[in-house]
């Protein structure tokens, strides 16, 4: 009996439900065997429903709806388990509290002597406490307004969830602008990492993402100054859509551009430390932080961090700057949304540290095929976990297995390879059609 596409995708759906809500109750023991065996079947099912996805043009709304709850159901998981001890969302708590408490989060020190009356039992043992925050403008305000509602890191993951699925109703818009499938804002939602790191952990980049989704979203409709603005919040959440600057050129006006600075630098103003802008660690990050930054790490040998950490920038910009101009303006329905997703994998893949969570900056905008290597990299990017449960043994953080980069990198690479080939092959029978009808 032939199983329609819409059963196929209930049937993915309810597996990739109970596979999460597995990894959920493994969450204490993350890049553990449970942990990972669970992972790994909810990679392999969200990679077959993104078959089902985009080999359909459209589902019913009930496929949709049906999707959406099942992703509910699992982001509940995890948002039931505490996130880790060292997880970056109580660095979050303790600058938000900081700056509630008059204090400056770029220049105090969590471990200074004088700092230890200011702690909570959720930021005595925030990590890196010898840093002061690297966190941009934007991130901190965030902060201080989800700890001013209720100072803790549930709080805070509440708050990202609602982010996830404000992304969810852009994205929706979005697809109905640019006359696509609803269906394909599942191959947001579904995507593990959201559970993990938005519900799970709790990483400010999905603030970033759902700015960065706006701004885009205001691309679709013409919006130019809403465009420029949200840019530029987001880029003061994390730097890394600095590299899709190009991508506005010409479609955004200099006056919008100059709005956009202007919010960006008035962010900054609480933060004026004797009239100089503060970066905190930010410099420290650049110089010593590494993990899974193989490009990064061989570029390292022979150049000084700050040269190849400006590689990275650089390198995301030329590719914003190739794609912007191989895609002009262009009416709303023909508006190439993955474009936004390239340029910042580009730059990620030549970075110092390559976090599962720096992904999320990508996922709204994997509705397409032509993101499918991007799409295989958020999956491929899981063995990385074993990091976490290697610490818990005793190996130095960082220091991941040469197995661990080889499958995630070799996955992809693998994957482009198989294209690369079909695509010649298939030009080859074209052109061989070609010769015969002449």
């Amino acid at each position: 009996m032939k199983i329609s596409p819409a059963w196929r995708v209930y049937i993915l759906g309810a597996t990739l439900c109970v596979a999460l809500t597995i990894c959920s109750r493994n969450f204490g023991d993350r890049g553990g065997p449970y942990f990972m065996a669970s992972l790994t079947l909810a990679g392999i099912v969200y990679l077959l429903a993104i078959r089902e996805f985009f080999a359909t043009r459209r589902f019913a709304r009930r496929v949709v709806v049906t999707g959406l709850v099942l992703a509910a159901v699992w982001h509940i998981e995890f948002l039931r388990v505490p996130s880790g001890a060292d997880d970056d969302i109580h660095r979050y708590v303790w600058d938000g509290r900081l700056q509630r408490l008059g204090y400056n989060p770029y220049i105090v020190v969590p471990s200074d002597p004088a700092s230890k009356g200011l702690h909570t039992p959720e930021t005595s043992n925030l990590n890196n406490p010898d840093l002061p925050s690297p966190y941009p403008a934007g991130a901190q305000l965030f902060f201080r307004a989800v700890t001013a509602i209720q100072e803790s890191t549930f709080a805070l993951k509440v708050a990202f969830v609602v982010c996830e699925f404000a992304i969810v109703f852009v994205l929706l818009d979005v697809l109905r602008c640019t006359r696509r499938g609803a269906h394909l804002v599942l191959a947001y939602a579904w995507n593990p990492l959201l559970a993990i790191e938005v519900a799970g952990s709790g990483h400010i980049d999905i603030v970033g993402a759902l700015l960065l989704v706006v701004s885009a979203a205001a691309l679709v409709r013409r919006w130019r100054a809403t465009a420029a603005v949200t840019l530029g919040l987001a880029i003061a959440v994390k730097f890394l859509p600095v590299v899709l600057l190009p991508l506005y050129w010409k479609r955004v006006r200099i006056r919008d551009a100059a709005l956009a600075a202007a919010v960006f630098g008035l962010l900054y103003v609480p933060f004026l430390n004797h009239g100089r802008i503060p970066i905190g660690s930010l410099g420290t990050y650049v110089h010593s932080f590494r993990f899974n930054g193989p490009v990064f790490a061989l570029l390292d040998q022979v150049a000084p961090p700050p040269l190849v950490a400006g590689l990275a920038v650089l390198v995301g910009l030329v590719t914003a700057t190739w794609i912007g101009s191989a895609a002009p303006e262009q009416s709303p329905d023909q508006f190439p949304w993955p474009m936004f997703a390239w340029p910042m994998a580009a730059s990620l893949l030549c970075a110092p540290t390559v976090f599962p969570w720096y992904l999320l900056w990508l996922l709204p905008f994997l509705t397409s095929a032509s993101t499918l290597l991007i799409i295989i990299w958020t999956v491929s990017i899981f063995p990385t976990y074993v990091m976490w449960h290697l610490r818990t043994l005793g190996r130095p953080w960082g220091s991941l297995p040469g197995w661990v980069m080889l499958l995630e990198y070799g996955c992809v690479a693998g994957a482009g390879a198989i294209l690369a080939l079909r695509r010649i092959t298939r030009s080859a029978a074209l052109q061989g059609q070609a010769d015969q009808a002449e």
